[in-house]
């Protein structure tokens, strides 16, 4: 089994998300499929360490659009109240919190606990568009670099009036991992990450960046190199949230995300709270023990 201490390992993922609607970035399981597969550990590294996420935005994006990104990566690891306070949860800490069971699973021998804390790190704006409207991978890569490229995920947010090359033509959303950048005459590797969306029709882009980041993030956690946590082929691998793609409450079904909370000021749907009274609606994620999907409400 493979170690998960990877002090000397660079971690710099590459997230790239437009801001468009919610779009499926995998396949998605039936319930049928979910009977006949289960989800595998494939002894590969998990990421693991204290790990800043930096956000590039390029484009047009307003203080309040990019506050509601930020918050979403500081309510991974910080609680909206005190745990004692009912309207505290469901939480978005809580949520992620579901993925120390994948750590946990291959830990138990070592008797070692999760080691993975995420924070948010810096923001670059890019308001002008240096490269252009219409961008290809390799610029994608390149605007990623202008991150922390060692223990770090660059998330790339890009606005609705931004194309990328082959934008959902043959593939909607990918990640592996490649040669990263040589830091003190070592050269480490990294894992990437990049997802085109469908552009939305109103003001809903935000909520389906938020679905789609938290969907990525998962899976770089528990699937950075393609070789940790997944079900199905290697080729065409379900993640951690991208197998449970529309599920979002319990009694979900193809067509209804499930059984949600209901904002009573602006009637939206969400089942998570974050920092600063935000609400948020988080995909659901696959237990790893009984490789079903698991919802906070």
């Amino acid at each position: 089994m493979a170690s998960l201490a990877y002090s000397n390992l660079l971690l710099s993922l590459f997230l790239t998300i437009s801001l468009l609607h919610s779009s499926s970035v995998a396949r998605k399981l039936t319930e049928s499929d979910q009977q006949l597969q289960v989800f595998k550990y494939h002894k590969g590294p998990l990421l693991t360490g204290k790990i800043s996420v930096n956000l590039i935005w390029y484009g047009k994006f307003k203080p309040s659009q990019r506050a509601i990104i930020s918050d979403f990566i500081t309510s991974l690891s910080s609680s909206p109240k005190s745990p004692s306070s009912s309207s505290s949860q469901p939480s978005v800490a809580t949520w992620w919190k579901a993925t120390e069971k994948y750590y946990h699973l291959i830990n138990t021998k070592n008797n070692r606990s999760p080691n993975l804390a995420l924070s948010l790190g810096t923001q670059i704006l890019d308001e002008n568009y240096s490269l252009g409207k219409s961008l290809t991978t390799d610029q994608i890569l390149k605007l990623a670099s202008k991150g922390a490229q060692k223990n770090a995920i660059n998330i790339v947010l890009t606005s609705a009036d931004v194309t990328v090359d082959e934008f959902c033509s043959s593939r909607c959303g990918t990640h592996g991992s490649s040669a990263g950048a040589r830091i003190n005459g070592k050269r480490y590797r990294l894992a990437y990450i990049w997802v085109a969306l469908v552009a939305p029709n109103n003001d809903v882009g935000l909520d389906g960046m938020v679905i789609n980041m938290a969907s990525l993030l998962a899976g770089t956690a528990t699937n950075p190199f393609g070789n940790g946590y997944f079900q199905g082929p290697k080729e065409a691998p379900l993640e951690a949230a991208s197998a449970c793609t529309g599920v979002y409450g319990k009694g979900a079904y193809p067509g209804y995300a499930g059984n949600l909370l209901v904002d009573p000021t602006t009637g939206a749907s969400y089942n998570a709270n974050g920092v600063n009274g935000r609400k948020y609606l988080v995909p659901a994620l696959v237990d790893p023990k009984t490789s079903a999907c698991s919802t906070l409400v």
